[in-house]
């Protein structure tokens, strides 16, 4: 018997409850999920409430429910505000921080040579680290081979991607695969540094650049959001392959061999990825809506922004571009009182990227988060190294335990089998008018 449970939302959408959720608040650090509960009590039981209440006067009360010129619009804008500006301040936090580290490393490179012929003799390389060493630099990639796979990548791209994306002109990708470089080296070391990949935010500052230079007329957002993919994969591709590099200098691998991984990896996902997307397309006809299971709520977050990118913000609500001017600067605001107040009382503040999430996509997972905290929480009180040991195992099993019955659950789809068994949960008035219609009907 195949059961559903489902749960109705305030803004009649349905999302599937599941044990993900559970396991991902088990991971995540506790500060993250107080983080997005804040963030869905704060927009979802307190402020969509109130704006709701100015129909009439902030927005025409004739507007359907995902229009962006009613209330959809201070949903979308104002967490696109608070991530822009979460965003922003890491960026330049990162930024500072990177040339911080190569203007201290050029600083002392001179001292450094001099005082390694003193040093060399009293503090040695150990054995591991030493064949480490060895091994990696006996097995480099050669610089010609880098410098003319990215060109050739380069040519293919500006001669495919303009049949693909007619909007998106050939230029365009020329001036990304310029600066591609540079921003890709600034994320892969801020990346080391912080260990925070800032990819999507790359990303955005190609929205906003080439959806402006493309303009309105010339389709500046589909433009817009196809730079914004080939920008943030070169970007986020060099701080994963770094990373990777990391590991393997750690585990003694060969960086030509964990390269050609890499190659046979981006192989089988330019044919798995395409299959994986046909079968949801196929199995669940409202992928992507606002009523269907799986929502897509980031690809809703970047559309938008390509569109207040090039159209403007004239056809948005009264009070929304005030709201998110607000918004925005007290995402900075806490980002900064973070970074100064002393690290025992920053760890209780809550991350604004993180409180962004909910404002949009809504609070239904921040309740299974917080469970997933909650019993990891108790679980370490009781006994933290079991808990510490164990935690992620559990928190595993949920998550693939969930996953692996997405594959049977969209076979059953296509099959056409539907759940034979449906509960939903329904606010106290929502269910006396179920019960008045029930009882009339029958």
């Amino acid at each position: 018997m195949v059961v559903g449970l489902r749960t109705s939302q305030r803004s009649g959408s349905k999302h599937m409850q599941t044990t993900t959720y559970i396991g991902v608040g088990m991971i995540c650090p506790h500060i993250i999920n107080v983080s997005v509960l804040v963030g869905g009590i704060i927009s979802w039981g307190i402020m969509w409430p109130l704006i709701e209440e100015k129909k009439g006067q902030w927005y025409s009360e004739k507007l359907s429910s995902d229009d962006l010129s009613g209330l959809e619009g201070y949903k979308v804008f104002i967490a696109i505000a608070i991530i822009l500006g979460d965003g922003l301040y890491n960026f330049f936090k990162v930024l500072t921080r990177t040339l911080s580290g190569l203007l201290h490393q050029l600083r002392h490179k001179r001292d450094t040579e001099e005082l390694s012929s003193e040093n060399s003799s009293r503090s040695e390389l150990s054995y591991d680290d030493e064949r480490r060493k060895q091994l990696f630099l006996k097995d480099q990639i050669p610089i010609w081979l880098a410098i003319g796979g990215y060109v050739v990548i380069a040519v293919v791209s500006i001669n495919t991607l303009p049949h693909i994306f007619t909007q998106l002109k050939w230029y365009y990708i020329l001036v990304i695969y310029i600066f591609a470089p540079v921003l890709a080296f600034c994320n892969a070391y801020g990346c080391g540094l912080t260990d925070w990949s800032l990819a999507s935010t790359y990303g955005k500052l190609a929205i906003f650049t080439i959806g402006a230079w493309a303009g309105p007329l010339h389709g500046g957002v589909v433009a817009g959001l196809s730079a914004c993919g080939v920008l943030m994969n070169i970007v986020s591709t060099a701080s994963d392959l770094m990373q990777d590099f990391k590991t393997g200098f750690l585990t003694l691998a060969s960086p030509r061999s964990m390269f050609v991984s890499q190659v046979v990896g981006t192989t089988m996902g330019c044919i798995i990825s395409p299959c994986v997307f046909w079968l949801f397309y196929k199995a669940f006809d409202d992928l992507g809506l606002p009523t269907g299971e799986y929502t897509a709520p980031n690809a809703v977050l970047f559309r938008n922004m390509a569109v207040l990118g090039v159209e403007g913000v004239s056809s948005l609500p009264k009070n929304c571009m005030t709201l998110c001017y607000v918004f925005f600067a007290t995402s900075i605001l806490i980002n900064l009182i973070k970074d100064l107040i002393p690290k025992k009382w920053a760890r209780f503040i809550p991350l604004p990227m993180a409180m962004a999430i909910p404002f949009y996509i809504g609070p239904y997972f921040t309740i299974d988060m917080s469970l997933g905290s909650l019993i990891l929480f108790v679980w370490q009180k009781l006994n933290k190294t079991k808990a510490d040991a164990f935690g992620p195992a559990v928190a595993s099993g949920l998550i693939c335990g969930d996953g692996i019955w997405t594959l049977p659950s969209s076979i059953l789809a296509l099959a056409g089998v539907k759940a034979p068994i449906c509960m939903k949960f329904l606010s106290s008035s929502n269910n006396a008018k179920v019960d008045k219609f029930l009882s009339s009907s029958i």
